[in-house]
């Protein structure tokens, strides 16, 4: 076994790699760029190296993470005699792992010809066809050009899917259902792939409807030996992105299980493949109007690509497959430290047995209801679940500040249990006890999609997820989002709003909806901050507090105006009923609890309760409590002031102040047709200039992020009246980036003065 292992990777899979690494005694280097100087996995290990230029701060992934010069220094700077790639960055990298035995470093993955051979899809598919795996119809030239491409798709029919052959993630892939569209998206793919992986070599495949994804993990050391650990289902995706696993597929019976197994197998072997491997397949699902039969007997699958390092979701493997008589679990990470250090398996394949059932969630910084487009910022509040059957895998920490450089995920949440019931249960519940803070995260959205009904079923494919967003879209809306409030019912006239003259408490008719809860929340939680700390002896001066006493009548309200991403302002007005007199305002002792009544814009009165404690707004209304996570971010120097941010059962979101006449004042220079940033992120392409004349939905330029490509195009028809984007340039979430006139207004012409 080595003495000293460098970890060249961030985050989760870095923090994964350093704790096997300190549980057998080996000695950690981790790396890091200046913007995670401070994150968890350079905390945890036992040494840590700067990456990036010496003369500037560059967090870049190509000057830093992609360095491999300077990762090499850095293995020589600290005595490190192997580097474990972890999974991205060059972690399927044949001129890195080439670069590290020639430094005299071992490699901890397979033989730079394996990683080079199954890098190469087009290659590797006729590999492992030669070794009799089934594959995917499709094209077969070694770099097929555009008209070979073409002819590919016309010869084997539509829809197709454009891959580039040395990528991967999903990154790059194009479904293609009409032929027109093929060279367009020929062009696209292209453009992808040579500025992610520096080669725009694609190939083409049959596209299998309502495909399942289904992967299968393989183990081989350096005496012969290769066995496979069953099964991983990731079919649920979104644009090509796993967010779902689980183990083993429900799909899958004995027979097809171990074909698929078997194959597996001799497609590692097809490369001479050593250390933890995955060969993917796709399978086409069951036709829900096929007869029982159709599901006996050897199922149709066929290889898609071999991913030469350790998978994100191999944790599922790790709890749900057993080995041996004792049912030992195994530390895949540690089998290939012990692999590559010359040990061999101490186990064949008989030994090797699924035992219950494991899934796991990606958690990552994007939002479901802005299309799942990169979020960013900082984190302030972090509670990872825990309990029976729950493991967590996470790379960031209270204060870690998310950007747009590195890839989205910020954690796995996994989930096992005796059976698949039992692991979903779990897993749902997780999710809901996951509370993120000051970035919006996908959380809550993987928790109903847990809930769906197609998936409790086990009817998963590749395209349900996107398929339900489009039919069923309710079904994967957080029940508080502000998206779901409506405006509310108008107040009878008896009701005690803030402009009647009528004192009396008139109950609302029905309660609040949930959206309409996380407003109340939003503006007690800001109501609550305005009351002043007590001084020393325990007396607070009864004028600065909030209870809107006044001599003679009841308290007055104080109006709340708030606004979150996306939506159209609000105002929550909240007036006191446990101060009836200025004994009972300073009598409030901090953190008692508060009653009081709130109204919604011109909604209803709610009598209400509200307690903080712990970082926590208990929240009762009509006799239902609502537990909301609760932060501040006060960092100074935002537009509106310190921002709000809510949680509850894994969603969050923030609420900023809401100012009329600051909105007014700012946007009376505000242009019809500006078009902002909807994600943090580089600009790559910049399609137009100042002065030209475009047409609606035609692309003025292209955003990318977290692995994403997102186009800005024409709103309308018009002219490029102001363009501020750069190709290259960084820029924030919001900020503008070019502005549209439309057409009727640059041909209006100029108003004539007498």
């Amino acid at each position: 076994m080595f003495d000293t292992v460098l970890v060249a990777n961030r985050g989760e899979i870095a923090l994964r790699v350093i704790r096997t690494l300190r549980r057998l005694g080996v000695r950690s280097v981790a790396v890091f760029s200046d913007a995670d100087a401070d994150a968890p996995h350079v905390r945890e290990a036992d040494v840590a190296v700067r990456l990036g230029p010496a003369d500037r701060s560059d967090s870049s992934a190509a000057e830093t993470y992609l360095r491999t010069d300077q990762i090499l220094a850095a293995a020589r700077r600290t005595g490190a005699q192997a580097v474990h790639p972890g999974y991205g960055f060059l972690a399927e990298n044949p001129g890195f792992a080439r670069a590290c035995a020639d430094a005299g470093l071992v490699f901890i993955g397979p033989p730079p010809g394996a990683v080079e051979l199954m890098g190469d899809k087009i290659n590797a598919k006729e590999a492992v066809r030669t070794a009799g795996v089934p594959v995917v119809p499709g094209s077969q030239a070694t770099a097929p050009t555009d008209e070979d491409l073409v002819a590919a798709a016309d010869e084997i029919g539509y829809p197709v899917l454009l891959k580039p052959s040395a990528g991967g993630g999903g990154k790059g892939m194009r479904l293609v259902r009409d032929p027109a569209e093929l060279p367009t998206e020929i062009a696209a793919a292209r453009r992808v792939a040579r500025t992610a992986f520096g080669d725009d070599t694609l190939l083409l495949e049959r596209w299998v409807d309502r495909p399942r994804h289904i992967e299968v993990q393989v183990l081989a050391d350096a005496h012969g030996t290769t066995v496979h650990l069953g099964e991983r289902e990731c079919s649920l995706q979104r644009r090509h992105q796993k967010l779902i696993e689980e183990a083993p597929s429900v799909l899958l019976n004995a027979e097809t299980r171990a074909a698929m197994g078997a194959a597996a197998v001799r497609a590692a072997e097809s490369c001479g493949y050593t250390g933890a491997g995955t060969v993917e397949f796709i399978v086409p699902g069951i036709d829900p109007d096929a007869p029982a039969s159709a599901a006996e007997g050897v199922r149709d699958f066929f290889f898609m690509e071999m991913n030469t390092r350790l998978q994100v979701e191999h944790p599922v493997t790790e709890l749900a497959v057993a080995v041996g008589p004792e049912s030992a679990r195994l530390d895949l990470v540690e089998w290939q430290l012990r692999v590559a250090s010359g040990e061999p398996l101490s186990f064949g394949q008989s030994d090797v047995s699924f035992l219950g059932h494991a899934i796991e969630a990606r958690i990552c910084a994007e939002d479901p209801e802005r299309d799942f487009l990169p979020t960013g910022g900082r984190i302030l509040t972090l509670d990872e679940p825990q309990g029976e059957g729950i493991r967590v895998d996470s790379g960031v920490a209270p204060g870690t500040v998310v950007t747009s450089a590195y890839d989205p995920m910020l954690a796995k949440v996994i989930a096992y249990g005796p059976d698949r019931p039992t692991a979903l249960r779990r897993l749902r519940a997780a999710l809901a006890d996951t509370r993120i803070l000051g970035v919006t995260t996908n959380t809550g959205f993987l928790r109903r999609l847990l809930a769906h009904p197609d998936v409790v079923a086990g009817r998963l494919d590749t395209g349900l997820v996107e398929r339900t967003a489009q039919q069923q879209p309710a079904l994967l809306v957080a029940p508080h989002s502000p998206s779901n409030a409506a405006a509310p019912t108008e107040a009878t006239p008896n009701a005690a709003a803030p402009n009647a003259t009528d004192p009396a408490d008139a109950p609302a008719s029905e309660p609040p909806s949930p959206a309409h809860l996380l407003y109340y929340a939003a503006a007690l939680a800001r109501h609550l901050d305005l009351t002043p700390a007590a001084d020393p002896g325990g007396w607070t001066d009864p004028f600065s507090l909030p209870s809107g006493w006044r001599l003679g009548g009841t308290p007055a309200w104080t109006t709340h105006r708030l606004r979150t991403p996306g939506q159209d302002p609000v105002s929550v007005c909240i007036r006191s009923i446990t101060a009836g007199n200025v004994t009972d305002a300073t009598d409030n002792a901090p953190g008692a609890a508060r009653e009081v009544e709130l109204q919604l814009d011109a909604g209803p009165v709610h009598r209400a309760r509200a307690t903080l404690a712990a970082e926590r707004l208990y929240l009762t209304v009509d006799g239902l409590q609502t537990a909301f996570a609760l932060a501040t971010d006060a960092t100074p120097g935002l537009p509106a002031g310190p921002v709000t941010w809510l949680g509850v059962e894994g969603d969050a979101w923030p609420m900023h102040a809401y100012d009329p006449v600051v909105e007014s004042a700012g946007g009376s220079s505000a242009h019809h047709g500006a078009l902002t940033a909807p994600m943090p992120g580089t600009v790559t392409v910049v399609k137009t200039a100042a002065g030209e004349t475009v047409r609606k939905g035609q692309p003025l330029l292209v955003l990318e992020a977290m692995k994403m490509e997102h186009v800005i195009a024409a709103p309308h028809d018009g002219v490029v009246a102001e363009l501020r984007a750069t190709a290259g340039a960084t820029v924030a979430m919001e900020d503008l980036l070019v502005v549209v006139t439309p057409a009727e207004s640059a041909a209006e012409p100029a108003e004539v003065r007498s």
